[in-house]
């Protein structure tokens, strides 16, 4: 909502409370010693008005009425003179509809024009640190489909996050220790001793990809055959050591590409050889919250509200990973991140209840870690699914994506569906120059818009001054739903970044940009009558400068031509 819209809000919630005491004094509904959290906001059909409260449905129970008669009351005790209120409405079960008069949408074009960039911008994170670790991909491989849907959720949480005032550090956990690592090692060397001609199987549980085989060439290329002669342990730490710069680096350079940048770099290994994967479970363990059983280490997870209890060392002294993440999480709040926000397939999801459990016996709250799980991708082309890359014979990289439909178009494509819902991407839809591609309908009402403006000025016209321009000329239907629209924009930046929901920014953008085209299709801009053109630029303008920062918070360009 831009600021007028907050202001109204505020004004009526006010008024809505200072009614129902009203009614409260005069007997017509039992007083409260608490009125219960309530909203006052835009209704999904249009129809319903330009606000709505849902204050007298939930009024209903407590004062034994129907909701309609509580919404009767209400109405009946508001102040007569409510700000840029038109009409009221009861509706439905009980919800009250407020209609606001047209003059208020005028206010919001020079706002949006004064704030340009910062249009949007809300202080609902006061400054408060905030944690965002995304990705996180064993560095063992490429990155597939699940790392690339967590790359756009992730950076744009985290830009939605920051937009909306609070302190962000985008983090990448590094999972350079343990079984998998070992595996790594013994996959390479496999490959290496194959390269030279010696006799060696790559373990069933290894990894088995040509980019194994592409980084032991690498390794033999740079240090021929010295490692041949080498004790196991010191060819494969050499190899492992290669491998993962290398495998880290290619990580590194492929979310650049696409996009993503990290403050922090957090290896798991540092947390061993630092100790701190000790010292949080000396810490449980003083706490009370660890015993032993089977010759092994347990966590109470389910004194915690997990189903079961958890192994934090095995019975032959080696920590599990869990060990280390609960680490890790001891690390992060220690680091004064007042929220950490985890973004995790779905393979993980069993995994969240131990973890909160775990971070409340670290003496920590557990609400302040919220876990965004994601589903699984599947990829179509031609109506069928695309199973294998062409490249690799296995599953289809990041990398290859980004090269076939481009940065943008997979960026939104990631994040147009809430996480929690399956995603079909559609290759062919993704590259695709038509209105039926989302990404491109949006980028093209932008570049749209620049066309505009460049026409004007290769006419000889300089754009207006707010204070000079009538507002009030703006009377037509499509002028009036599209700056109705860009007064919702920082409401939506609000929303998306409380449910940590970027799809609720592709959504509002898709709907502006269809109001933009709407309105273009119906109206000139450049040709109508002088006055006139003043407003209609400076409308399209903020809608330029509202896309752009749209755009923007999904990682995606918002180009001045197409």
């Amino acid at each position: 909502m831009s600021d007028i819209v907050r202001e109204i809000q505020v004004s009526l919630a006010h008024c809505l409370v200072w009614a129902l005491r009203a009614a409260g004094e005069k007997g017509l509904i039992i007083k409260m010693d608490r009125v219960p959290d309530f909203t006052v906001e835009a209704p999904r059909e249009k129809e319903h008005g330009d606000l709505a409260t849902n204050l007298a449905l939930l009024l209903a129970k407590p004062a034994r009425m129907a909701p309609r008669r509580v919404a009767e009351i209400l109405v009946q005790n508001l102040t007569r003179s409510l700000p840029w209120v038109e009409k009221i409405e009861i509706a439905g079960p009980g919800f009250i509809n407020f209609y606001l008069q047209r003059d208020w949408v005028y206010q919001v074009i020079p706002s949006i024009i004064k704030k340009a960039e910062n249009y949007g911008r809300v202080r609902l994170g006061k400054g408060r640190k905030v944690q965002v670790e995304f990705v996180s991909a064993n560095p063992t491989g490429l990155l597939h489909m699940g790392n690339a849907r967590g790359a756009a959720l992730g950076d744009s949480i985290a830009a939605i996050l920051d937009f909306a005032g609070y302190a962000v550090t985008r983090e990448f956990y590094i999972n350079d220790a343990g079984k998998q690592i070992e595996n790594f090692g013994l996959s390479l060397e496999a490959r290496y001793l194959q390269l030279l001609s010696r006799e060696n199987r790559v373990p069933e549980d290894g990894y088995h990809g040509e980019d194994i085989l592409e980084s032991a060439r690498g390794f033999l290329a740079r240090e021929g055959d010295r490692y041949l002669a080498a004790s196991p342990d010191e060819r494969r730490l050499a190899l492992v050591e290669y491998a993962l710069a290398e495998k880290i680096g290619s990580i590194k350079k492929v979310l650049a590409d696409f996009g993503v940048h990290y403050d922090v770099w957090f290896s798991e290994q540092s947390l061993h050889e630092g100790g701190e994967v000790r010292d949080a479970l000396d810490y449980l363990q003083e706490k009370g919250c660890l015993y032993e059983s089977e010759q092994a280490l347990w966590f109470k997870a389910s004194e915690f509200g997990a189903e079961k209890d958890e192994v934090v060392v095995r019975a032959n002294g080696i920590p599990t990973y869990f060990a280390a993440d609960i680490a890790y999480h001891r690390n992060k709040f220690q680091r004064g991140f007042e929220r950490v926000i985890n973004v995790w397939g779905a393979d993980h999801h069993g995994h969240v209840a131990r973890m909160k459990g775990a971070v409340a016996a670290l003496g920590c709250d557990p609400d302040a870690l919220d876990v965004v799980i994601m589903q699984l991708v599947r990829l179509y082309q031609g109506g069928e699914i695309v199973r294998m890359s062409k490249r690799t014979g296995q599953f289809v990289t990041l990398e290859e994506l980004v090269e076939e439909v481009g940065k943008d178009a997979a960026r939104y494509f990631f994040v147009m569906r809430g996480s929690d819902s399956h995603l079909d991407f559609d290759l062919d839809l993704a590259r695709s120059e038509t209105n039926d591609n989302p990404v491109y309908y949006i980028q093209y009402a932008h570049a749209r818009i620049c066309s505009i403006l460049r026409q004007y000025g290769e006419q000889g016209g300089a754009m207006p001054e707010p204070a000079d321009v009538d507002f009030k000329l703006l009377r037509e239907e499509y002028e009036q739903a599209l700056a109705r629209k860009l007064a919702d924009f920082p409401g939506e930046v609000t929303s998306a970044a409380v449910s940590l929901a970027p799809q609720r920014m592709a959504r509002y953008l898709h709907e502006l940009a269809g109001l933009l085209h709407s309105f273009y299709n119906s109206h000139r801009v450049i040709t109508s009558p002088g006055e006139l053109t003043k407003a209609r630029l400076l409308l399209v303008d903020a809608t330029r400068i509202t896309l752009k920062n749209g755009l923007g918070l999904l990682g995606l360009t918002a180009p001045e031509r197409m």
